[in-house]
């Protein structure tokens, strides 16, 4: 691996608190030195990129995406759905353990892991909280912990059972893991594919409410304050209703270790968009009313929300080109978070732009304690997307790298271009 020298651009880290123009030496996987432009000194065989008018920021860190293998290669696999992760800027993905078979054991985590899969960014895998996602029994976190996975979860399902939660919750705490919720009351959503209100009534389709997310939330802050002396970490995943991040929101105020995620599509679109029964807006938790999402916007502005995270969930066509009811539900967003987060976080809604970039790197890093993550601090590993935060593009889905194409945003215009993504001192992507 040679050594690799970024020069002449403006290092934004905001773990480190950095904002200034530095030349960076990268050598065997890691951030070996950092100086002021021009006064670092680049080793005789090293590869010297070329910075100047560009930002060098950490990698971005995904911690809810779903990579499909084992078991649904068709629909993506851990090769293209990295490729796809490097061209949208991220080095480091946690992948939830919905596949098939479910990820409930060290040896499917070891297998997500292994140089064979063809990753080209670092995988962290997400095991299953219950054996078999069946919501009964816990696995054994301490053997999951052991084999690589970075939280637990049965995402895609809810943990219901409060006797379970209440256990899971423990036993993650005592090994040192997150809990991540898929909150969803299914007894409440069943037969439902979008979100319940005056648009389904209209597209005469069933709906699922508000209060199937919320009561679950609420549930699980019960539970987390009982077990107070533990301290417990609970993560609500892809939240959506105003009724949960205002749990979430107070659960922060009492001290509870409780943090949350939102989507891009979460913050940005609503039921409205839904349209003409467009499957490629059907996704779960669903989008919701344009009251919820105003709450998504100003929970990431007021600093509630913990990070970005994509739920990347790709498809098949063939899968999605069917009735409203009968498609599966999820869309792609690696290639399209950092965009959409760059033009509305950043340009229309002034946050400032190393905020964006700590709540899709330095923030989700240290969410699942990915030491060495999410900055490039000296000795931090060698992740790193070089981006023109000014440039102005358009996403075609057809030019994804992701083997599947389910997305509303096609066409979509977007800002912030990344050009360069190294992984581990290794250029994963390059424009």
């Amino acid at each position: 691996m040679k050594p690799i020298v970024i020069h002449g651009g403006r290092l934004l880290d905001p773990a480190a608190g950095v904002d200034a123009a530095k030349d960076l030496l990268l050598k065997d996987g890691r951030v070996a030195e950092i100086a002021a432009t021009g006064k670092l000194k680049a080793p005789a065989d090293a590869e010297v990129i070329d910075a100047s008018g560009l930002v060098v920021t950490p990698g971005l860190v995904d911690i809810h995406v779903h990579l499909r293998e084992p078991g649904q290669a068709h629909k993506e696999s851990i090769a293209t759905g990295t490729a796809a992760a490097a061209a949208g800027g991220f080095t480091a993905l946690a992948a939830m353990p919905n596949t098939a078979p479910v990820n409930d054991s060290p040896e499917i985590t070891r297998w997500m892991q292994a140089p064979e899969r063809g990753a080209v960014v670092r995988v962290f895998p997400i095991g299953a909280a219950t054996r078999g996602f069946k919501g009964e029994a816990i696995n054994d976190y301490a053997a999951l912990k052991a084999a690589g996975v970075v939280a637990v979860s049965d995402d895609g399902l809810p943990i219901l059972k409060d006797s379970v939660m209440r256990e899971a919750l423990a036993a993650a705490a005592r090994v040192g893991l997150a809990v991540i919720q898929h909150a969803e009351d299914t007894r409440m959503t069943a037969g439902g594919s979008m979100n319940a209100g005056p648009v389904a009534f209209k597209l005469g389709l069933r709906g699922m409410p508000a209060e199937a997310e919320s009561q679950i939330v609420e549930r699980d802050i019960k539970l987390v304050s009982e077990l107070s002396e533990l301290r417990p970490h609970y993560h609500v995943a892809h939240t959506s209703t105003a009724a949960a991040m205002a749990a979430i929101r107070q659960a922060r105020r009492n001290g509870l270790r409780v943090s949350c995620e939102v989507a891009p599509h979460h913050f940005l679109m609503t039921d409205e968009n839904v349209g003409e029964y467009n499957t490629n807006a059907k996704m779960c938790p669903p989008l919701r009313s344009a009251k919820d999402r105003d709450a998504m916007i100003e929970a990431i502005l007021d600093g509630v929300v913990d990070c970005i995270a994509t739920d990347h969930a790709p498809h098949a066509a063939h899968e999605k080109e069917v009735e409203f009811e009968r498609a599966p539900n999820g869309i792609t967003g690696l290639e399209t978070s950092l965009g959409l987060c760059l033009e509305w976080l950043h340009y229309q809604w002034k946050m400032p732009l190393g905020r964006v970039l700590s709540l899709m790197s330095a923030q989700p890093a240290a969410l699942l304690n990915l030491k060495g993550r999410g900055t490039l601090a000296v000795g931090s590993f060698a992740d790193c997307v070089i981006l023109d935060p000014n440039a102005e593009w358009v996403f075609k889905a057809a030019d994804s790298k992701s083997k599947s194409k389910n997305t509303p945003f096609d066409g979509w215009t977007m800002r912030g271009k990344v050009r360069w993504t190294i992984s581990e001192g290794r250029v994963a992507y390059k424009e």
